[in-house]
């Protein structure tokens, strides 16, 4: 074969022909060229002075290697990558519809904005989980409404985590927890104050609406009782005694109208150190026994007050002297 016979081969087109370019391998040609002995002798032959290369290309057919995936693989691939682009597509569908329906924005999401002062709620907000937060504020001009199907609790905790004050406001009523309770006005006045020691109004007036007026289990200290204007004032004690007492005295006043002491045993004034004084134009003693010294038919109408050892008062009949002595029949 002609690769057999030399180095190598090559084609070259001679007038339409084919020629072979046949190289020694004898290494004294190789070597006579480069001790400057005579180049060999080139020799040229023709596609057809070699029938037998011919041959050998005609018999060889060429052989073609396929690249990449095919049958049943290239199908599953296709398959994979159509069925990604599906959840990509509904992947993209979903997440802008969900930014759609919670109105997702630059500022915040849905109700929610994100401000230079905090976050921003605008209309109704539900937390299902615990708030911890500052300071809670409504919007200018907007009152501030918590709502619960339960019950509304504030809790005050000091450094050890311990409850110190807490209020409770829910369907049986508003509980207040605390060592102490302050009311003010906008002034800044103290209008009602409740510790362990003491309760405080310090409102000008207090005012008790109901029929039954107020109740005291214990004593009552105040400088001043009075009843509203055209109202009447009562101070009764309906199953026990009422006693009112003062260092330097009691003063029981009524301007317009009239003073009434009612009770069913008995109605002491005493005074341990001064006089009890009544002054008023008509002092009447209504329903004192009479005392009758005589069997006497005259219809006296002139009668003297006497008064007994015990303190108890009685009318005589007048006469040209005092009839007490004879009519002490009534202080036995």
């Amino acid at each position: 074969m002609a690769g057999r016979q030399g180095l190598g081969s090559y084609r070259e087109g001679l007038g339409g022909r084919t020629g072979v370019l046949l190289l020694s391998r004898d290494p004294l040609a190789l070597g006579g060229q480069l001790l400057g002995r005579p180049r060999p002798t080139w020799r040229r032959m023709t596609q057809e002075q070699c029938p037998h290369r011919n041959n050998v290309q005609s018999t060889e057919k060429p052989q073609v290697y396929k690249v990449g995936i095919y049958g049943w693989r290239k199908r599953c691939l296709y398959f994979f990558v159509l069925l990604l682009m599906i959840l990509i597509v509904v992947n993209l569908a979903l997440t802008i519809w969900i930014l759609k329906v919670m109105n997702f924005t630059i500022d915040g999401m849905g109700h929610l904005r994100i401000t230079d002062r905090g976050l921003k709620l605008e209309g109704d907000s539900e937390f299902l989980q615990p708030l911890y937060a500052k300071e809670i504020q409504s919007r200018p001009g907007s009152p501030l409404f918590l709502q619960s199907s339960k019950n509304v609790s504030v809790n005050i905790l000091n450094e050890k985590k311990q409850l110190v004050s807490q209020l409770i406001a829910g369907s049986r009523g508003v509980h207040a927890r605390g060592k102490m309770l302050e009311v003010k006005s906008s002034t800044g006045k103290l209008l009602f104050s409740a510790d362990d020691h003491e309760v405080v109004v310090g409102a000008e007036r207090l005012r008790v609406m109901g029929a039954e007026g107020a109740v005291f289990s214990s004593s009552v200290e105040t400088p001043h009782v009075r009843a509203e204007p055209f109202k009447e004032l009562r101070l009764e004690s309906p199953t026990r005694s009422l006693y009112m007492e003062a260092p330097k005295g009691v003063k029981i006043e009524a301007d317009a109208g009239d003073f009434q002491a009612t009770c069913r045993s008995d109605l002491r004034l005493e005074s341990k150190d001064g006089e009890i004084s009544l002054d008023a134009k008509k002092i009447k003693l209504l329903r004192l026994p009479e005392g009758k010294a005589s069997p006497s038919g005259s219809r006296q109408t002139v009668f003297e007050v006497c008064v007994c050892p015990n303190g108890k008062l009685f009318l005589s009949q007048a006469g040209t002297g005092s009839t007490c002595q004879i009519s002490n029949n009534v202080c036995l």
